[in-house]
């Protein structure tokens, strides 16, 4: 997070984290196809079209007193890169892990959870954080109040979730909107800022 008092300008980064072929590219897209902004992502990807290091674009909004610059990416899901997941989630403000919620991806987003809390430790708890369950429109999904009591969600603050499909666009604005909104009310409530005058 970098807070510019002078020109009145606070910048956040947020990331989409989860296991390969979970959606987290389709989501981002989707994202800015909302808002019109399709062509402006930046995808480092393979021959097949795998996102080999991330993928990324910048959303602004303003109001009278303050601009608001979010820096999105989304991490590779290919445990080949494994070592480029770190990089990109340095310095980062918040998460939306995008799972996917087919019975047989269960153990696979265990394994990325897992792996994105022992990135942060501790801090992990208090990050905000967003767990969307995707792919909402196939059949075979696992229960995802199952998942949550698996990954001892009771735990975590600046913590919701929500169910997606991100080939049609549904949940991703309103998961996008609530995790901004944590961030936001964790600045507040730090006195950091005073965003909502």
């Amino acid at each position: 997070m970098i807070i510019d008092h002078l020109n009145q300008t606070i910048q956040l980064k947020i990331c989409y984290f989860g296991p390969a072929l979970s959606g987290k590219t389709t989501t981002l897209k989707s994202l800015f196809k909302h808002f019109g902004k399709e062509d402006s992502v930046l995808s480092i990807e393979s021959s097949i079209r795998r996102t080999l290091f991330f993928d990324y674009g910048t959303i602004s909004f303003e109001n009278k007193r303050w601009r608001l610059k979010i820096h999105i990416y989304s991490t590779t899901g290919q445990d080949f890169y494994i070592i480029t997941r770190p990089i990109t989630l340095q310095a980062i403000d918040g998460i939306i892990f995008v799972a996917d919620s087919q019975q047989s991806a269960y153990y696979r987003n265990l394994t990325s959870w897992n792996e994105l809390g022992n990135y942060f430790e501790d801090y992990f708890i208090n990050l905000p954080k967003i767990l969307a369950f995707n792919k909402q429109d196939l059949h075979d999904k696992f229960n995802s109040t199952d998942f949550l009591e698996n990954i001892n969600s009771f735990k975590f603050k600046n913590f919701k979730t929500k169910k997606t499909v991100a080939t049609h666009g549904y949940g991703v604005l309103e998961s996008f909107e609530e995790l901004i909104e944590l961030i936001l009310k964790k600045i507040y409530k730090s006195q950091i800022v005073s965003i909502f005058d």
